[in-house]
């Protein structure tokens, strides 16, 4: 048996972090990527995991990115995690610079990470029978709501991406797969996107039965990678039960309606 290996990326926190957990635990090799070091040590230490500091926004430094990579040997998955959002704004009111961060982080370093890996994930296709690509994007990009228009418009973007790479592939031995969670809650992204703002982050999960984990999306993330090869799953939209639509949160517990008391 080959000892598959993947690069996760945004694995500092959240979904990426638990994902670089996840995958260790079904005995994959990964390699975490993310920009704080620090953060990144202590995953390293917990997992056994390897990792590189990286801003992926930086062309330079992704390009040694993948060089260091490259030299460590065949990879056989791409997860692409690393993302965000910052404020909600109404489209009046949008922080140009707000916005024009939220398509660097989302989409361009999506481009730039799944350029410079795709050769490498060729060679390890061809060596070992199959590659992948998994990108965490949102339900924020299959439906807009007010004051969500910026990061709406940068995960439709990621979301277009996807679609279009897995075209490009067609014939290749390269599974591309989109997970698109709803209401996760993450110690930082809401909190990151509010400014730093404690309480209001905290009320966006206030009351919700129940909100997905980022464990969760990891266990998803991990099931899309050790399916058979000729499994393929697209796009995998997932939420809280609590959340039957983008617009649609239930707070408070979740109860059958009609039943005896």
């Amino acid at each position: 048996m080959v000892t598959r290996r993947a690069v996760v990326t945004g694995a500092s926190s959240g979904i990426g972090a638990a994902t670089v957990r996840g995958l260790r635990a079904r005995g994959w090799d990964v390699i975490g990527v993310a920009r704080r070091a620090d953060r990144l040590q202590v995953l390293v230490d917990e997992t056994g995991a390897s990792a590189v500091s990286c801003d992926l926004t930086d062309p330079d430094a992704v390009a040694a990115l993948i060089a260091s990579i490259d030299e460590a040997g065949p990879v056989h998955a791409l997860v692409q995690v690393a993302g965000g959002a910052r404020g909600t704004d109404r489209v009046e009111d949008g922080d140009t610079e707000d916005w024009q961060w939220m398509y660097d982080v989302n989409v361009l370093a999506t481009q730039r990470i799944v350029a410079g890996l795709l050769p490498l994930l060729r060679g390890g296709a061809a060596t070992d029978g199959h590659a992948d690509m998994v990108f965490v994007t949102s339900t924020a990009a299959q439906g807009a709501y007010p004051g969500g228009a910026g990061y709406n418009a940068a995960k439709a973007a990621e979301s277009m991406l996807v679609h279009a790479l897995r075209q490009e592939l067609n014939g290749e031995p390269i599974r591309v797969v989109e997970v698109a969670p709803g209401l996760v809650h993450t110690e930082e992204f809401t909190l990151n996107r509010l400014g730093g703002d404690r309480v209001a982050a905290d009320s966006v999960y206030a009351g919700v039965e129940e909100p997905l984990l980022a464990e969760d999306v990891a266990d998803v993330i991990g099931y899309a990678l050790d399916a058979p090869r000729r499994v393929n799953l697209d796009l995998i939209t997932m939420r809280p039960v609590a959340q039957s639509a983008q617009h649609l949160l239930a707070r408070g517990p979740l109860l059958v309606r009609g039943g005896e008391d």
